[in-house]
């Protein structure tokens, strides 16, 4: 079954009507096959322009929903030989963040996502994709392996954000969040990440300082959830659309603003309807942006990955 959003109402009656209609005989001077060739049209019309006009906000919903593909999903398609490698030497395993070796369209590489779950058992032990510091610390030993032996880095960025809860704040997660992203900038081989869902605040980009930031087009990526924004502002998660629209979150607001490098479109009604090819085109863009890096000397990856992120969010004094 299909989880449909709120303003997608009026596609899930003419997709709900076309169901129906497939499980009937033709009756009488009603053509059925002819009838669900009509409706699927207007559906797809109707799909198409809703999806060429979402608001902040709704691409927020897109990006949060439920059978969107998940890192394990790219992974599966995408990676050959994936090797899973657990544990961040120091504390214990985080289920939130998937890492290991595998081959990606050719190329060596360590392989760090983040994993909200499919279902409420899985989503309990991945935390809904909420790492705690020990998947952090655990990110940091992987991107140390990569290091020595020379390999890539490929990350899948989704979460809501890093896990408030006591045990990680007394564990260092705040300390884990910056080392993790002190590691990333020193790093002397290419780093490419891809916000496939919901990129958020400093959990997110723990593992998206990258050479290469990718976005899906109705992935959303800041750093605060419109809501919790919408608490702090106006007292009031109710104020979300609107706090959605203030933070510039979506994938085309941060194109525009220079802090990620590409936007990949995505299927019509978005990647959760044709989870292949989304992937597939993931994988492109993957291989694409590991090509061009690999021609880059080591110190100046570094150096660039660095001028980089100091460029992000400087105003000019006029």
């Amino acid at each position: 079954m299909r989880d449909y959003l709120d303003f997608e109402k009026p596609v899930a009656e003419l997709e709900g009507k076309i169901e129906e209609l497939k499980h009937l005989s033709d009756a009488g001077d009603l053509n059925i096959a002819e009838e669900v060739g009509r409706l699927q049209a207007k559906a797809d019309r109707l799909l198409r322009s809703t999806y060429a006009k979402l608001s902040a906000w709704q691409k927020t919903q897109v990006a949060r929903h439920p059978q969107r593909p998940q890192a394990s999903d790219y992974i599966a398609q995408l990676v050959d030989d994936f090797v899973p490698l657990a544990g961040d030497r120091l504390y214990g395993e985080d289920a939130a963040i998937l890492s290991g070796l595998g081959r990606l369209r050719g190329y060596a590489c360590v392989i760090l996502g983040q994993e909200k779950g499919k279902d409420l058992q899985s989503r309990q032990v991945r935390n809904f994709g909420m790492a705690r510091p020990e998947g952090y610390r655990k990110a940091q030993r992987l991107m140390g392996l990569a290091q020595r032996f020379r390999l890539p880095v490929v990350t899948f960025v989704d979460t809501p954000g890093a896990y408030p809860g006591i045990g990680a704040e007394e564990r260092g997660q705040a300390e884990a969040i910056a080392k993790s992203m002190q590691v990333s900038l020193g790093l002397q081989v290419p780093v490419v990440a891809v916000v496939i869902g919901e990129g958020g605040s400093g959990g997110a980009v723990a593992l998206a300082t990258a050479d290469r930031v990718l976005m899906l087009e109705h992935s959303v990526y800041s750093v605060i959830s419109p809501e919790g924004c919408a608490s702090i502002l106006w007292r009031s998660s109710d104020q979300a659309k609107e706090a959605a629209e203030a933070l510039r979150l979506t994938a085309q607001d941060l194109y525009r603003l220079g802090v990620t490098d590409a936007v990949l479109e995505e299927p019509i009604g978005g990647a959760h309807r044709d989870p292949s090819t989304i992937i597939a085109a993931v994988g492109d863009a993957l291989s694409s942006a590991l090509g061009s890096l690999k021609a880059v000397a080591p110190g100046e990856l570094r150096q660039q990955r660095r001028a980089k992120f100091l460029e992000m969010g400087k105003v000019g004094l006029s």
